[in-house]
């Protein structure tokens, strides 16, 4: 009984992780993501900073969003 809930486990954490590299590969061709306004871009002579503030925000309703939808399913 033990191992079934930990397989069930390995199994989910396993395709959050492949849905996390498919977002990471297709996360360039996303026009508007990474350019939103109120995100930090300080660029110097050697030295370029970017924080992605306004786009962490959305990415992070969104994923709140939808783990409530799935929470409310059960």
């Amino acid at each position: 009984m033990v191992f079934q809930g930990i397989g069930k486990f390995l199994i989910l954490m396993g395709l959050i992780l492949v849905a996390f590299g498919v977002l990471l590969i297709l996360f360039e061709r996303i026009p508007f993501l990474g350019k939103l306004p109120g995100d930090i871009v300080i660029k110097r002579k050697n030295f370029v900073f970017y924080f992605p503030l306004m786009t962490s925000l959305i990415i992070s309703l969104v994923v709140s969003f939808i783990l409530y939808l799935i929470s409310r399913m059960r």
